[in-house]
């Protein structure tokens, strides 16, 4: 199967081998060092590298895993080492912090993205790794996971109620089908003290452009802005199945019970494929539903609003990007930076998406209307069809976060999402009751405790 693939890509590849500017004429050796450690990936990628290899005989790469926990540490050590990758992935926070720290090379990487064409990214993904200044940037986005809510298209037509992508309807449809004495709800949003919590209300808080710190590090969460979100959010609770609820109760919605729902792309294949949804459509992780046929058209009947708007457009996700460790001799960066232009070719780069259906998504829009994209090993894609892809993907034309802004990344945001303080706040106001105001004066308290 490796090597079919193999065949297969350098016959998609061979018209877009061109050389980069700077690059060696004789043997260069990098390193590339990667977060997808499992075998299977590892496997993949190695077979893209094979394929470059064979296009480029005077490049080597040599394929590192690295733990993601591990990435930014392992990235001091090898700088204090003196022997930094030439090639890494990165998350986009771990980006920024090692370009803030000087680590990656700039000046390669926006020569990079402007050579390929800066308009053909989503802006929401070139701006989680931008410098600041709206030009330069620390990283190259490469793909990513998108969340919204995830919605019964057809109950909203046949109600006559808009799409759930403004803070108005949202309430509206939540509140219409919301009915408890038929185990039928209006939406799921977390409220447990977990992450979830956290995704889901970071958007609606963006979207109210309120935040936890602005772009010098100073802490601005007691703000009227936070505030209206966290009674907006508090209110849409009381639609949701009681009980401190998570990512779990999407059960409710694969058995027919509820009209949207938070959660990632990586729901795509659970609403298409019988055997993945399996695991919730049984009658065993809740009293209330006693279980279900798997339904073929729900797929066909489900859309995602993947932007939410009130004071401005909000988008959430997490964005992998691929960066260039600075190097001491310019040839290895010019071999990384074919390695790259190699792997955004449309092959290569189907290939590298189609390790995670739905997980990895493009951050260049055109890449949903490519047929191979569409035809994934899974058969995931197939249900969807390239208008519904773009629509999903189309979450990281806004996505925003509370760790970066203005390009600057604000370390304390990462200690405040460790210690879970904004889902334990958000679980005493919707499950304990707690005063808003009370509530918001504890989270700063315990923000600031962390912080010094």
């Amino acid at each position: 199967m490796l090597a079919i693939m193999l065949m297969f890509l350098i016959a998609g590849t061979v018209f877009a081998t061109g050389e980069v500017e700077g690059a060696s004429t004789g043997p260069v050796e990098i390193e590339f060092w990667t977060t997808l450690t499992e075998s299977d990936r590892m496997a993949t990628l190695q077979v893209l590298i094979d394929t470059f290899e064979i296009l480029n005989p005077d490049i080597s790469i040599e394929l590192i895993p690295v733990p993601e926990n591990d990435m930014a540490s392992q990235m001091a050590a090898a700088a204090a080492a003196g022997n930094l990758p030439a090639f890494a992935e990165l998350a986009a926070e771990t980006a920024v912090a090692l370009g803030v720290e000087g680590l990656l090379d700039v000046d390669a990487t926006t020569d990079f993205i402007n050579d390929l064409g800066k308009s053909r990214f989503y802006q929401g993904a070139l701006e989680l790794v931008g410098v600041g200044d709206g030009r330069n940037y620390y990283s190259v986005p490469y793909h990513g996971w998108i969340q919204g809510i995830w919605y019964r298209a057809d109950w909203f037509a046949e109600a006559g109620l808009a799409a759930p992508d403004t803070w108005e309807n949202i309430l509206t449809a939540a509140k219409y089908f919301n009915q408890p004495a038929n185990n039928q709800w209006g939406i799921l949003i977390g409220t447990t003290a977990e992450a979830f919590t956290e995704q889901c209300f970071t958007q609606f808080a963006r979207s109210n452009d309120a935040g936890l710190f602005d772009k010098d590090g100073n802490l601005i969460f007691n703000s009227p802005e936070m505030r209206e979100a966290i009674a907006y959010y508090a209110e849409l609770a009381k639609y949701t199945p009681p009980g401190p609820q998570t990512w779990r109760a999407r059960d409710y919605y694969l058995e027919g019970k509820m009209a949207m729902f938070f959660y990632s792309t990586y729901i795509m294949d659970d609403l298409a494929i019988e055997s993945v949804a399996a695991g919730s459509l049984t009658g065993e992780n809740f009293e209330g539903l006693e279980g279900a046929f798997f339904d073929p058209e729900l797929v066909n009947n489900t859309r995602l609003a993947s932007i939410i708007t009130h004071d401005q457009p909000a988008g959430y996700g997490v964005i992998d990007t691929l960066g260039f460790p600075k190097q001491t001799d310019p040839a290895a960066t010019a071999a990384a930076q074919k390695f790259l232009q190699y792997l955004f070719t449309p092959n290569a780069y189907v290939t590298f998406l189609h390790m995670a259906p739905g997980g990895m998504n493009p951050v260049l829009p055109e890449v949903t209307d490519n047929p191979r994209f569409l035809n994934d090993p899974k058969g995931v894609y197939t249900h969807y069809g390239p208008e519904k892809l773009a629509e999903i993907t189309g979450g990281l034309e806004s996505i925003q976060t509370f760790g970066i802004v203005e390009g600057n990344r604000i370390d304390a945001a990462s200690l405040i999402f460790a210690q879970q303080i904004l889902p334990q706040m958000l679980y005493a106001i919707t499950q304990e009751g707690a005063d808003i105001d009370r509530a918001m004066a504890a989270a700063e308290a315990a923000m600031r405790d962390l912080m010094d």
